[in-house]
């Protein structure tokens, strides 16, 4: 009788989770697994909005969060959202298992995004084996766990200094400025460090815990031995769109800049207007997906993997997030790092000083990242000089050895396969 891998994914409803996820999936479904993917109503919607047809292999499950237009950032209130989406979610993940173990159709693991312990706990109680899907680099789930055991004192008290230095094992010297703002603001995130804490403790107690990393070896050697590959796949949020693609391929290889800063940052508006002054003042044209303004292209979504590997691009103005880093590196584009908060702040270090593929923007004292300061990063990073030629070389490396990982006997492609035969060899 043939294997029947049936694997259960629940992800956090919002864009930089689900997408990553999605494509998790997918890869799943390549090496020959069943996958039933589940997210709030709000986060399905947008994946059917631009999916014109379900891979075959994928099914979707949902449940409501109580927000199921999407959560609002400027008026709804974060405790009650995270207290709603495990109440309601722990609550579907249980029916779902139950109903299909009673049916004959049971699932052999569940796979589950950060800041969601809960998924792993009723994992645990209906002796589901499970895997925490970590969607930022293990950089950064290794400094959560030493924050957690050994060092949570000396970040606390220290770590809001931009030059504090830390020097944690294994991992390259950080400064004040390069850990995780959810470390150093307690007050403003407040539900955020508990989750994270709530989640490693689970792992730590769990005889088998498993943990599946986003990134490739050759990357982060220092790190998790278990990697995956987010390398290929198309976008998931919308459609393409061509007039920006026709735009693109109006101009010169290595002449545009694109900024973009993800989903949920928001610049402040003297931040926005900076940011103009810097592009304006550049020579190089520019796409920019924010609104409308006088120089280069203006839109309010793009496909990002699209443009990134478009010949036109000479660099990426980036937020940071893990997705957009992985991307540019996949792509071989350079980076302005211009982090936010959360994990964007050291996937920004280990672009400047460990991977050395790009800049990081320095703010002023009052926290604003000036137009020639910006104007200064884009000539170094997309300018023709000797820095900009190292950039490129360094580019040119991670984008062969992320390929190289990603493709068949690769060191990523024999991580997820050595994952799926572990999960078959639980039907046997």
């Amino acid at each position: 009788m043939e294997k029947y891998h049936h694997v259960l994914v629940i992800t956090f409803p919002v864009q930089g989770h689900i997408n990553p996820t999605f494509q998790f999936a997918k890869r799943l479904i390549c090496f020959g697994a069943h996958v039933t993917l589940i997210t709030s109503i709000s986060g399905y919607r947008c994946m059917t909005k631009s999916t014109p047809s379900t891979p075959q292999g994928l099914s979707f499950a949902t449940f409501s969060d109580g927000y199921n237009d999407g959560f609002k950032h400027a008026t709804d209130d974060v405790g009650d959202y995270m207290s709603v989406i495990k109440h309601s979610g722990s609550k579907t993940l249980t029916d779902l298992i139950m109903s299909n173990a009673n049916e004959g159709r049971l699932f052999q693991f569940l796979v589950y995004t950060l800041i969601m312990p809960w998924a792993g706990k009723v994992a645990s109680e209906l002796h589901l084996p499970s895997a925490l899907l970590w969607i930022q680099p293990t950089t950064v789930l290794d400094i959560y766990y030493y924050y957690f055991n050994g060092y949570g004192d000396d970040i606390r008290e220290k770590g809001a200094d931009p030059s504090y230095s830390l020097q944690l094992p294994g991992l390259s010297l950080l400064y004040g400025r390069d850990l995780p703002s959810f470390l150093l603001d307690l007050t403003t995130h407040t539900f955020a460090l508990p989750l994270f804490q709530e989640q490693l403790e689970a792992l730590e107690k769990e005889s088998n815990s498993r943990v599946l990393v986003n990134t490739f070896d050759a990357l982060e050697p220092e790190g998790l031995r278990d990697p995956f590959d987010k390398a290929s796949g198309g976008d998931l949020f919308q459609d393409s769109k061509e007039y920006y693609i026709e735009w693109l391929n109006s101009k010169p290889n290595s002449s545009i800049i694109y900024i973009s800063f993800g989903s949920l940052s928001m610049l402040a508006k003297q931040q926005m207007e900076e940011m103009a002054c810097g592009l304006l003042d550049c020579s190089l044209p520019f796409l920019w997906v924010i609104r409308r303004e006088q120089k280069g292209m203006i839109v309010p979504w793009c496909s990002q993997v699209e443009v990134l590997s478009h010949p036109s691009l000479a660099c990426f103005v980036t937020h940071c997030g893990w997705n957009s880093s992985l991307e540019s590196l996949v792509s071989g584009v350079l980076v302005v790092a211009f982090p936010q908060w959360t994990d964007q702040v050291t996937n920004a270090k280990l672009i400047e000083d460990v991977w050395e593929t790009g800049l990081r923007v320095i703010a002023n004292k009052d926290g604003i990242v000036e137009g020639d300061e910006i104007k200064r990063c884009l000539e170094l990073v997309a300018g023709g000089g000797e820095q900009g030629g190292k950039l490129r070389r360094n580019a040119t490396k991670w984008k062969d050895l992320a390929r190289e990982a990603a493709k068949e006997g690769g060191s990523s492609y024999k991580n997820l396969q050595a994952f799926v035969e572990e999960i078959g060899g639980r039907c046997s």
